[in-house]
């Protein structure tokens, strides 16, 4: 029986797998305390969360929340980077820190129950963010209607011409009267 103190770890992280878009496990053995201090500022400066956890009451979590599946992961020190919003931005700035300090290592992740090696971390992080996808989409959804209004305004247009053409003619015809 886990005592009130790890049963409420294991209900926090249980809430953290079973709530994140994203939860990407690392090894941070090496890093100083300002290195974490500073990864988790920039983190929430994206809506993101860095958590050091117990290996043993992670499995416990994971397991109750039917993602086990992170179990062969949590194998020495281990710190949750996850986020509820964009998984994308957390993958970045995951493996944007992991690059600069040379240290933190990316084990692998949680991304919609499936388990992620680092290598698709990794290209996770390469992907658009959900708002340059968003962008690209309505700029994809505008471009066709341009050209839909631009044919549908040119008869319009050419019988516009052809008035004020008449209208020339006829002004013509009455200064020659």
């Amino acid at each position: 029986m886990p005592t009130p103190e790890k049963a409420r770890q294991i209900e926090e992280i249980s809430q953290i797998l079973s709530s994140a878009s994203v939860a990407i496990l690392t090894d941070y053995r090496g890093l100083s305390v300002a290195d974490i201090t500073a990864f988790r500022r920039r983190l929430q400066e994206q809506n993101a969360n860095l958590r050091v956890v117990k290996n043993t009451l992670t499995r416990i979590a994971a397991e109750r929340t039917g993602t086990a599946v992170i179990a062969p992961l949590l194998e020495g020190p281990t710190a949750l980077v996850y986020t509820t919003g964009d998984p994308v931005t957390a993958a970045k700035l995951a493996v944007e820190f992991a690059r600069q300090s040379r240290i933190l290592t990316i084990k692998g992740a949680l991304f919609a129950g499936q388990l992620l090696t680092a290598a698709d971390v990794e290209a996770l992080a390469t992907l658009p963010s959900r708002e340059e996808l968003l962008a690209k989409v309505v700029g994809g959804l505008q471009a066709p209607l341009y050209s839909l209004v631009s044919v549908l305004s040119g008869p319009i247009r050419g019988l516009l011409y052809v008035l004020q053409g008449r209208m020339r003619q006829l002004g013509g015809e009455a200064e020659a009267a």
